[in-house]
């Protein structure tokens, strides 16, 4: 999630906005260490994981909207304190900026836009990292039909940029979520060349012959870690023939998912066969970045405005 846009626009807006940052976890949390939740005047953006943590936490940050920059440590027990059956102790920093922040929002805000940047000792201590930015995966989804309609709906909060692309004049809606770039090709299969290592994707032309050119393609390119095709048991049996009559190796051919979904669910309506392979895509992206190295060379900060020790 990217915050430092929302909090140089509150401060350019209002000079004052704060922000929540879960820093450390024990137990049963409601969300992870790095969660965060800007409140402003008018608001909030972001959630530290609902419930009475995160209502008392953002009472707490609006009572000292307008105060001058300051920072703020609090340790939570969520059972005894607040009540909450999770268990666990959560530790918290609520940062308040004023207008004299508004430099060094811009700065991160930047940086944000440019990908994903770790600092090292801006709260908490000298060695705390800290990571901002959105890692989203690629995503090339071809085919604008039924399910490829419902599932840009059901990836639209989630950590995917999703390259959308049909052959078909007037395919796609004239309203589509933020994360996803529409491309009408009169060859899709050629949109993949650019796609970078560890994109993902999916195949539901409305064409079985589309469907097998653009795959073949696919399982031939390396930088795919996820290829799905939507369709029976029986159309991979048929694929994979084709496929194998192709030339694509065997173990490619065995990494192609299809019927795509997670196997419980089992109904065939559009939003459910997109809920189910929303599902499987956040399982292999979320297995992918537990295998992934951390970012080097952190950005060191220890300066208030841009950094800040909380205690």
């Amino acid at each position: 999630m990217k915050v430092w846009a929302p909090i140089a626009k509150a401060l350019e807006a209002h000079g004052t906005c704060a922000m929540i940052s879960v820093v450390k976890v024990e137990g049963s949390t409601p969300r992870e260490a790095g969660a965060r939740i800007v409140v402003t005047p008018l608001g909030f953006h972001g959630t530290i994981g609902g419930g009475t943590l995160e209502w008392q936490a953002i009472a707490k940050a609006q009572a000292l909207l307008g105060t001058p920059t300051q920072h703020k440590l609090s340790v939570h027990s969520l059972g005894p304190d607040l009540g909450q059956c999770c268990g666990g102790r959560v530790q918290l920093v609520t940062e308040v900026f004023s207008r004299s922040d508004l430099a060094a929002a811009r700065d991160f805000a930047a940086r944000e836009e440019g990908g994903v940047f770790a600092v090292v000792g801006r709260i908490v201590g000298p060695d705390f990292n800290e990571q901002f930015g959105d890692s989203n995966r690629k995503l090339y989804l071809f085919g604008a039909g039924h399910v490829g309609r419902a599932l840009i709906l059901a990836l639209a909060p989630l950590p995917f940029d999703v390259i959308w692309i049909d052959p078909r004049e007037g395919a796609f809606p004239s309203v589509v979520p933020s994360n996803v770039m529409t491309i009408q090709s009169e060859n899709p299969a050629a949109e993949i060349a650019n796609a970078p290592p560890g994109s993902f994707a999916l195949v539901m032309t409305h064409s079985h012959g589309l469907d097998f050119e653009i795959i073949d393609a696919v399982l031939r390119s390396p930088p795919f870690a996820y290829a799905g095709l939507i369709g029976s048991a029986t159309k991979r049996a048929r694929f994979s023939k084709r496929l194998r009559e192709a030339g694509i190796l065997d173990e490619n051919i065995s990494a192609m998912v299809c019927p795509i979904g997670i196997p419980s669910i089992k109904s065939k309506h559009p939003a459910a066969i997109a809920a189910a392979t929303a599902v499987q895509l956040l399982e292999r992206d979320e297995a992918m970045r537990c295998a992934e190295s951390p970012l080097a060379d952190p950005l060191r900060l220890d300066k208030v405005g841009a950094g800040r020790r909380a205690s």
